[in-house]
């Protein structure tokens, strides 16, 4: 029989408790392939070294003879575990330079013992064994089935208004003219959607039940692996053709989150925690989005040279002028000056700053997931911004481990966790490194990093962009980068006779300046957030659609309003009046129980009536100018 191979030996201070727990850590990441001892005299005898040697620093002896110590002994030492991402960061630090400062941190560490030992154990903790997650997927899986049993159900009730035959956007009529221009493979490769096989209103509504029951299925813990895979895919087959009612940012998150959450997600019908830990890349993917996403935002700001986020003014303007302010958000307008600009500060600091403890040791990221879940928390109260506070405060979950969330969660898996088989390892690398090249250039390009000013790393990363940006599941995220500083609103308004009209009331968004702010969320009114994107420019093709919907009577569009002030016929002319709106002051709420001030500006679309002639089944309507308006 062929004797063991000869191991590598590490010889440390076994008077140092400080020593002792990283030699700890340092077993559990080599996985018995390096030997530790504590240092005794027959060692220094043999290998001629001094005590005070082996007191300052750890000596790492490698079969081939070399003696090597402090830092270098790391590196060299964590060279020979079997973890690829462990070696990667032991060939790391034995670059000149990395060395050079890596020594002497070591020196300063082993200087002051004691200090190191006490930071140590509040940022790492004093227990060596390592940090588990299953409880987090599990968690997470939970939310993320509730996100999108939101999102489906949210769309249901508006999916026929928006893209059904007689809606605004009609997804048979934009994949009709997709057939004509693109050959079958680039159709589906461009536009993933399950549509191509029936876009009908029936398929439109089963998309969303079928996405509902999915959502129940997840949630209940039932074959999470498939489920999450079969929301992704459902899911991305409504915002490939959704265009702008399905272009806000948490419907790309919760595309991401769908992707990773299949890439870690269980197998098995009933898994329970599941047998298998989700891996480091897994953890490690999660995070990098939690990164990306509040760190996107936070330097966008700063990058956009926008002067209310320079002048810490932004939050002067932020309320009054969210899409759907809420009761909150009024009352947070009338806070004094300076809480604003505290606010505005605090809000740069939290985005640009904290998502670096997201990459730090155990307690930082505690830190950094309390301080995210309180900044979700306020903006949760002072706005509508659909399900989006709750993808990112189920994504702060990838910031804790299992011993932090069992202290609300106290489930206990049925056995302990086992890595995952070699080959399934290898197959979500393979799926997840596309993934993870695409988060870190993401976060690179907004820097003009150095690695990507190579033209052969650029035509690499754009040859995989264009495979991946179909999907979108790698996105960039950056919320209110410019602020808008004043309020614009429109009003639609229909007329039988041109000289007298009646307004449209929408069920969320400004417009009654009696009526207060309500709260929303986690609901999308899609029709409703648009209105207010089109309010801040010229009109565009989906609203001069909307228009001519009025004129038609579609019962699908006018259910997405709160009221139809033409209940007997549709009115003969439709127009757009564009407002200038302001939040009441606190002494005039209380007087004439008004909430907004609005001054009209003009006509935003002048009087539209329906052009003559036959129109084709389910094809939005073509208008005219209406002369005699």
């Amino acid at each position: 029989m062929r004797g063991a191979a000869p191991r590598p030996l590490v010889l440390f201070d076994g008077d140092c408790g400080f020593c002792r727990r990283w030699v700890a850590r340092w077993r559990l990441s080599t996985r018995g392939r390096v030997r530790f001892e504590p240092g005794r005299w027959w060692h220094r005898w043999l290998l001629g070294l001094r005590k005070a040697d082996l007191r300052r620093a750890m000596q790492l002896v490698e079969p081939s003879g070399r003696v090597s110590q402090g830092a270098e002994a790391v590196f060299r030492m964590l060279a020979w575990s079997p973890r690829a991402g462990t070696r990667v960061v032991a060939r790391v630090g034995l670059l000149p330079g990395v060395l050079h400062v890596a020594r002497g941190a070591y020196a300063l560490i082993a200087r002051n013992r004691r200090s190191a030992a006490r930071v140590d154990a509040w940022l790492f903790g004093r227990a060596v064994v390592p940090h588990e997650y299953r409880l987090v997927r599990w968690a997470f899986l939970r939310l993320t089935g509730g996100a999108f049993l939101i999102a489906f159900t949210s769309l249901g009730r508006q999916v026929l208004g928006l893209y059904g035959s007689r809606g605004i956007r009609p997804i048979r009529e934009r994949l009709a003219a997709e057939k004509l221009a693109e050959p079958e493979r680039e159709r589906w490769r461009l536009t993933p959607t399950v549509f191509w096989l029936d876009a009908s209103d029936a398929a439109l509504v089963r998309g969303c039940r079928a996405g509902q029951l999915l959502s129940l299925a997840l949630l209940f813990n039932l074959a999470p692996r498939l489920t999450v895979s079969l929301l992704w895919g459902l899911y991305l087959s409504y915002v490939s053709v959704g265009r702008e009612f399905l272009s806000f940012q948490w419907d790309v998150l919760l595309l991401e989150m769908g992707l990773l959450s299949a890439l870690t997600a269980p197998g098995g019908l009933r898994p329970g925690l599941g047998r298998d830990a989700p891996s480091a890349l897994d953890v490690f993917l999660f995070r990098l989005l939690v990164f990306r996403l509040y760190f996107g935002s936070g330097i966008s700001k700063l990058q956009s040279g926008d002067e209310t986020w320079r002048e810490l003014t932004a939050l002067n303007h932020y309320y009054e002028t969210a899409p759907l302010p809420t009761r909150g958000g009024w009352y947070a307008h009338h806070l004094p000056p300076g809480f604003q600009s505290a606010s505005t500060a605090a809000t740069l600091g939290l985005e640009a700053g904290v998502p670096f403890l997201v990459l730090g040791p155990r307690k930082v990221r505690q830190l950094a997931f309390w301080a995210f879940a309180g900044l979700q928390g306020a903006i949760l109260t002072t706005g509508n911004y659909g399900f989006f506070n709750y993808q990112a405060l189920a994504l702060g979950l990838w910031l804790l481990d299992d011993a932090a969330l069992r202290r609300v969660l106290p489930l206990e898996a049925e056995g302990p966790a086992r890595t995952q088989p070699w080959w399934r390892a290898a197959l979500s690398t393979v799926v997840a490194a596309p993934v993870l090249v695409l988060g870190v250039s993401e976060v690179l390009r907004r820097f003009d990093s150095w690695p990507l000013r190579h033209e052969r790393v650029r035509g690499t990363l754009r040859w995989l962009e264009a495979r991946a940006r179909p999907l979108r599941s790698v996105n960039s995220y950056g919320l209110f980068s410019v602020m808008t500083v004043e309020r614009p609103e429109i009003l639609v308004e229909g007329s039988e006779d041109g000289e007298h009209w009646k307004e449209y009331s929408f069920r969320y968004k400004v417009g009654d300046p009696e009526r207060p702010p309500r709260l929303v969320a986690p609901h999308q009114p899609r029709l409703d957030w648009q209105m207010w994107f089109a309010a801040l420019g010229a009109p565009t093709s989906w609203f001069i659609a909307f228009l001519g919907r009025l004129l038609e009577g579609s019962p699908e569009v006018l259910r997405l309003l709160e009221g139809n002030p033409f209940p007997d016929e549709p009115p003969r002319m439709v127009r757009a009046v564009l407002y200038d709106y302001k939040m009441a002051d606190l002494e005039e709420r209380r007087r004439t129980g008004t909430w907004w001030k609005r001054e009209r500006v003009g006509l935003y679309v002048p009087p539209l009536a329906l052009a003559p002639g036959p129109r084709p089944t389910g094809h939005v309507p073509r208008l005219q100018w209406d002369a005699q308006a």
